[in-house]
């Protein structure tokens, strides 16, 4: 994928995960844009861990691996922001 290409899933990624871990009031469209791309690393990760395919491009799955990414990348930062 081009960079573009993370920007643009980073962006929609990070901003699903900010709308199910209910923290989009505090997060700007940078943020999201961050978190998602982070996220489609981590999910890359934790899927390749179970055996599954990561991001392979631009498509729905690769949409569904940074949303799983993002989310849990959300919820530990907030885990460590309520300590």
């Amino acid at each position: 994928m081009n960079w573009l290409s993370w920007i643009v899933v980073g962006g929609i990624a990070g901003w699903i995960a900010s709308l199910l871990t209910r923290s989009n009031a505090r997060m700007g469209l940078l943020a999201n844009i961050i978190v998602g791309i982070v996220g489609g690393l981590l999910g890359g990760f934790l899927m390749d861990l179970i055996g599954a395919s990561g991001v392979t491009g631009f498509n729905l799955w690769s949409l569904l691996v940074s949303v799983i990414g993002a989310t849990v990348l959300l919820w530990i930062i907030n885990l460590i922001r309520k300590r």
